[in-house]
């Protein structure tokens, strides 16, 4: 007898639709093929479907089981087809009814017929609603994850068992319900408040500019000067997500199995902040089966390097294409993923490499020579797509004693979101969310200068050798300081502020 089975294969970040089929039909007892071009994960779910019917009190039909995984041309990997195959091979063998139309199954199989956890299970609950199915059948640690999705019932699985009582109508599995617990909007808790940084107020202000219109920052100063302190800081200052971008940042996660337990919803900015060791796959993405990079993981918040020029230098030149598209494409022979990669990044480095060359107090040990290899590790490309550069000196003591707190992270972030809706009513329509993601048309549009902007500018292309990509920048950045004062115009003095983040020539 044959079953079918709906269930869906994950491709990078999106999914695809996958019809288990069953044919259980008289041949050598027992025995399980499975065809359409399953990884190793899927194989071994022969043995894990048998011993989850076998301990399920459920008899394995004593027949021959053929099982296709359509279409055949899209790989499958991972375990999350053990629940529809069990189901398809109980459904031949005349233990489940054969209908099952309007439902989608995945889940994996421990050997004792519960039902695991898998990744990506938003993914493929947002494309079973997109393709009119009405009801999913996901492991019931998963079913939060699930019902995000609105329009869609979702069963939460505990056990094979319980699953075939449900569908033979002995005894029904609720549909799952949200809890209000999974439904808190609390503010969250964020690692440091602004208020607790003493002195560095320009680099505060610089960070403020970077969080209104997701600029990129680096900042450079000697040990111990606060920089790792000032970057952590910045997701409490980052406006909050809404649904949609909650839902983004959720699927990469999910993809990843990097979902937080017991949060089904990615409700705060990521931060990410990898080591200096880390490879170009980590960074960007990759894998035999291509994965989510840091790049990814930390779209719509941020991503901080510290000790930047310790990076290798490849590493960080394959962040340059990202940077720009916000996107980052894999390629492989079998074909292209591409996954989202809208990060504000953040870096951070000393002026050399002992660190003290510039400091006012220490003397530097450094050559000459050393300091010109140190600086330039960072190539020319990669620093002029960083839109702010700021230094970041030592603290006096006056200031890391005084009693006196510094302006809290949560009026900062008013100014932010108020300029974020200034950016939103021009740019929802481009389908751009920050000024830093205009184009070279929208910078056309939107940043227009009177006279004075305009010969300030001209002055400053002879003077600092901008060039075209540094030019657009300046001005996207001098469009999101008149955000954050108001002003439907670029004024001179919000030109003159952009123009001092632009970083200096290196001796």
């Amino acid at each position: 007898m044959l079953a079918k089975i709906a269930s869906c294969a994950l491709v990078g970040l999106e999914t695809r639709l996958v019809d288990v089929e069953v044919d259980v039909h008289p041949g050598l007892v027992g025995m399980i093929d499975i065809v359409g071009l399953p990884d190793a994960a899927i194989q071994e779910s022969r043995q894990r479907v048998r011993s989850a019917i076998q301990n399920s009190n459920l008899s394995f039909p004593q027949k021959r089981v053929t099982v296709n995984l359509a279409p055949a041309d899209i790989r499958k990997e991972g375990p999350a087809y053990d629940l529809p195959i069990a189901v398809g091979i109980l459904a031949g063998g005349g233990q489940a009814p054969i209908d099952f139309d309007g439902s989608l199954f995945i889940g994996e199989l421990s050997l004792d017929g519960s039902v695991r956890h898998i990744n990506g299970v938003i993914s493929m609950a947002s494309f079973a609603r997109e393709q009119g199915i009405e009801t999913l059948y996901v492991p019931a640690v998963d079913a939060p994850e699930a019902a995000l999705i609105p329009d869609l019932t979702v069963i939460p699985v505990q056990s094979l068992g319980q699953l075939i009582m449900h569908l033979n109508g002995l005894l029904l599995i609720p549909p799952y319900v949200p809890t209000p617990e999974e439904q808190d909007e609390t503010e969250p808790e964020y690692a440091t408040d602004m208020a607790e940084i003493r002195g560095q107020e320009h680099v505060k202000r610089a960070l403020e500019v970077a969080a209104a219109g997701g600029h990129n920052v680096l900042m450079a100063g000697p040990p111990g000067s606060g920089k790792t302190l000032l970057a952590r800081s910045l997701p409490s200052i980052l406006p909050r997500m809404g649904i949609e971008e909650q839902l983004e940042v959720t699927k990469i996660y999910s993809v990843a199995g990097m979902l937080p337990p017991g949060q089904p919803l990615m409700r705060h900015r990521p931060f990410r902040a990898p080591h200096h060791t880390i490879s170009q796959a980590g960074l960007v993405g990759g894998g035999h089966w291509p994965r989510p990079g840091e790049i990814s993981l930390a779209h719509r918040g941020v991503l901080f390097l510290d000790e930047f020029p310790e990076f290798g230098m490849r590493t960080l030149e394959v962040m340059r294409q990202p940077l720009e598209d916000k996107v980052v494409t894999i390629s492989r022979s079998s074909g292209s993923l591409s996954f989202p990669a809208n990060f504000t990044l953040v870096a951070a480095m000393n002026p050399c490499p002992c660190g003290f060359y510039g400091d006012p107090t220490r003397e530097c040990t450094c050559s000459r020579s050393m300091i010109e290899s140190y600086q330039k590790r960072i190539s020319g490309p990669m620093m002029d797509r960083i839109d702010i550069h700021v230094e970041v000196p030592r603290v006096a003591y006056e200031k890391l004693a005084g009693s006196t707190l510094g302006e809290p992270s949560a009026r900062i972030r008013d100014r932010v979101e108020g300029a974020r809706r200034r950016q939103a009513e021009r740019l929802t329509a481009a389908g751009l969310h920050a000024n830093a993601e205009m184009g070279p048309a929208e910078v056309r549009r939107f940043c227009d200068l009177d006279e004075a902007g305009r010969g300030l500018i001209r002055a400053a292309m002879r003077q600092l050798n901008l060039s075209a990509r540094a030019y657009h920048r300046v001005l996207k950045l001098a469009r999101t300081i008149a955000d954050l004062a108001g002003e439907e115009r670029i004024q001179a003095p919000h030109l003159a502020e952009a123009l001092q983040y632009r970083p200096r020539e290196r001796e």
